[in-house]
């Protein structure tokens, strides 16, 4: 590969290519872009052009090696983006039948019974129980309210307001407020002037009744649909099983709770269930 080619007898007499010949180190070896090799002009030897130094003799090529041009030359393919995902809209409460709607409701009612009831045990502290209780023979009607928002007992108010927090929740996003706030009224309210008209006990404190009504309001409609085979909703049962039984169980150890008031407020959940399986079964 050293020296000059020189072309055949006939080309250079029909002047084609100069009678020299042709030196390789003047040949372009590439079509475009950067040469495949250089020749070394002091061994004559084909080497990369990008290197500084000749690796057969050690004579310097050039002062620097020549930039690396980025790409191939050939004209850039636009990407193509990608259409962006299919998604649909919130689904509006009643758009579909059969199916409830993705709007965020707030369970308003559930959570004023629920802060009221932590009002009334914070009032303990200034304020006397036996001002805010319930007597069996005392006839202002007004203490059948405070009565229901006063507890006295931290673990007998967790166990009822956990209850009327949790199942007066989902009464509320499934029927509204003003169920949850007749229920409770009725349940509540009504099963401490029950348990004042059996004459139970002498004083009674706290909403058991209104706690067992909307947890049986809850789950007799559950336990109906699944009686019927449709068994295609979430409920956690067993847990609330064992919310019920702390509930059931409350005046037991806590002498202000009522057994009646839980009694009569459980009563009356099952009717309020009853009804709610017929008019909206699941």
């Amino acid at each position: 590969m050293s020296g000059a080619w020189k072309a055949p007898a006939p080309l250079r007499s029909a002047g084609w290519m100069p009678a020299g010949g042709l030196s390789l180190e003047s040949v372009p070896m590439s079509g475009g872009g950067p040469d495949l090799f250089v020749i070394c002009k002091n061994c004559s030897s084909e080497v990369s052009p990008y290197i500084t130094e000749c690796p057969y003799c050690g004579a310097r090529l050039r002062k620097r090696a020549p930039k690396i041009e980025r790409g191939t030359g050939e004209p850039k393919v636009p990407r193509v983006r990608r259409p962006p995902k299919p998604s649909l809209g919130r689904l509006k409460a009643g758009e579909i039948p059969g199916i409830r709607g993705d709007e965020t409701k707030r369970p308003v009612v559930t959570i004023a019974l629920v802060l009221l009831s932590a009002f009334g045990f914070m009032s303990l502290a200034f304020v006397a129980r036996s001002d805010v209780a319930l007597f069996v023979l005392d006839g202002d009607p007004w203490r059948y309210v405070t009565a229901a928002f006063v507890y006295g007992n931290g673990w007998y108010q967790f166990a009822a307001l956990l209850a009327i927090g949790l199942f007066g929740w989902r009464l509320e996003l499934r029927h509204g407020p003003v169920l949850v706030a007749l229920l409770f009224a009725v349940c509540g309210v009504g099963g401490l002037a029950a348990a004042t008209a059996a004459e139970e006990q002498f004083f009674v404190l706290g909403a058991n009744g209104a706690a067992l009504g909307l947890l049986a309001a809850w789950a007799v409609p559950i336990l109906i649909a699944r009686r019927r085979g449709d068994d295609d909703d979430d409920a956690d049962l067993i847990g609330a099983g064992v919310i019920f039984l702390v509930n059931v169980l409350m005046p037991v150890a806590v002498p202000v709770a009522s057994a009646v008031a839980g009694a009569a407020g459980m009563v009356a959940g099952i009717l309020a269930g009853l009804v709610l399986a017929r008019v909206n079964p699941r």
